[in-house]
């Protein structure tokens, strides 16, 4: 029995490996319209209902109307690039597919050709895996290449890399991906690296400019808006100790619905569509900054708005509003400052249109200590247990931690129907 289950799976493998690899590609194009450009798959016009995705965990995805994702490597370790293209063309989505480039931020020497061509050589081997898989949309180049970036040759290398595809896969567009608003990134592209079929920007408070920077650069062709969403952490107002104020869900909610009807579709002419930043969580600063899902994968108000902008309504049951959150009578701007040990009066005003019974969950950690940037990895930060009385309702008493030092107190509101809504406020122990 041991024996014949290896062997049928192996088999299995094998079988499913070959189907992927002798489908037909679907041709994608990029056309020159008289007022913009438009993107085509199969020959027909084709709108992006996207968004940022690690893994195929697409379910809730579809539900709310998605059709296709971008992700942010070939090599990723939680699961194969084929899996996740077989998962995607059977559920009917597309993939924005990207090679993992080295940035000059991780090290990486643009200027050593042997590593370049190193480079070059991976590259090939990745496109030629996956250039044919019919779920394929476009090549991302890289992300956020420009991250801190000294070394112009970089797109130099971008181009060689597009016209790689170009010579191996004629069916798929290029692209690479831009961190932020810089003229100078754009002015390297168009001279650097012509062979990209359009830009990628990734954008985040900063989305409120990018109507006006598109005018004022030279390049003049098409964009894709491949991160966006809320507010980063390094745009949004700090305490007196430097610790970033993080948005609400329901301000990240109405930023996200806000930063879509008023930048993203006013440039629908040379926007050939756009990812929505993240279909899922991660930790960056927080757990909740980034992430449209908890902790948990329980989905948050960002995901109403996204159903509504794939759909033109809203879901069936949405997600609860918070309205306000304190800590000692202040809010997250008021610099909140707590002496060791003692306790403190926390509360939440949150709201649910469907008269949802509510629950609540409160939280303390450690404020993060990390200096990571451009999105690399952080660890996650454990909670402080022991200092919240009743944290199951929305009115608690809180003991400041006897450490001094910088902490947040943490708050999710549930409506028992799959949503929450959250909120923190740093505050600092003396």
């Amino acid at each position: 029995m041991f024996r014949w289950i290896t062997v049928l799976g192996l088999v299995c493998l094998t079988i499913q490996a070959c189907a992927s690899d002798a489908n037909t590609p679907v041709k994608v194009e990029i056309k020159k319209q008289a007022n913009g450009y438009q993107l085509y798959r199969g020959g027909k016009p084709y709108e992006i209902k996207g968004a940022g995705i690690e893994v195929s965990d697409f379910e809730a995805f579809i539900k709310h109307g998605g059709n296709s994702i971008r992700n942010w490597t070939t090599t990723n370790k939680n699961e194969s690039t084929l899996s996740i293209l077989d998962n995607a063309h059977a559920r009917g989505l597309t993939v924005s597919l990207c090679l993992p480039m080295s940035k000059e931020h991780w090290g990486f020497n643009y200027s050593d050709k042997a590593a370049v061509e190193k480079q070059l050589a991976f590259m090939r081997e990745e496109v030629l895996k996956y250039r044919n898989h019919p779920a394929l949309l476009t090549w991302i180049i890289g992300n956020e290449l420009n991250f801190d970036y000294t070394n112009s040759d970089v797109y130099d290398a971008v181009n060689d890399v597009a016209e790689m595809i170009k010579a191996l896969d004629p069916n798929h567009p290029t692209t690479t991906t831009v961190a932020g608003l810089e003229k100078k990134v754009l002015k390297d592209i168009k001279e650097r690296a012509p062979a990209l079929d359009f830009v990628s920007m990734q954008v985040y408070g900063q989305l409120a400019d990018l109507p006006k920077f598109i005018k004022e650069t030279d390049y003049d062709g098409p964009y894709m808006v491949t991160e966006w969403g809320t507010v980063g952490f390094w745009e949004m107002p700090s305490t007196s100790w430097g610790a970033p104020i993080e948005m609400t869900s329901t301000q990240k909610a109405k930023n996200t619905l806000n930063g879509y009807q008023n930048k993203i579709a006013a440039m629908s002419s040379r926007v050939i569509g756009n990812h929505v930043f993240l279909w899922g969580q991660k930790q960056e600063r927080t757990p909740t900054w980034f992430g449209m899902f908890t902790d948990s994968g329980v989905e948050t108000e960002s995901v109403d708005v996204m159903h509504y902008i794939w759909n033109g309504k809203w879901p069936d049951n949405r997600s609860p509003k918070l309205n306000n959150m304190l800590l000692d009578n202040k809010n997250a701007h008021q610099n909140v400052k707590l002496a060791a040990n003692k306790k403190y009066q926390a509360v939440v005003d949150s709201t649910d249109s469907d008269n949802d019974k509510l629950s609540y969950r409160w939280e303390i950690k450690p404020e993060s200590d990390s200096k990571n940037v451009g999105g690399d990895f952080e660890n996650k930060i454990e909670n402080i247990e022991n200092l919240i009385s009743k944290p199951a309702t929305d009115k608690v008493v809180v003991t400041a931690p006897k450490q001094p030092g910088a902490y947040r107190l943490f708050v999710y509101v549930y409506d028992g129907q799959g949503h929450a809504a959250h909120a923190n406020i740093p505050f600092y122990v003396e």
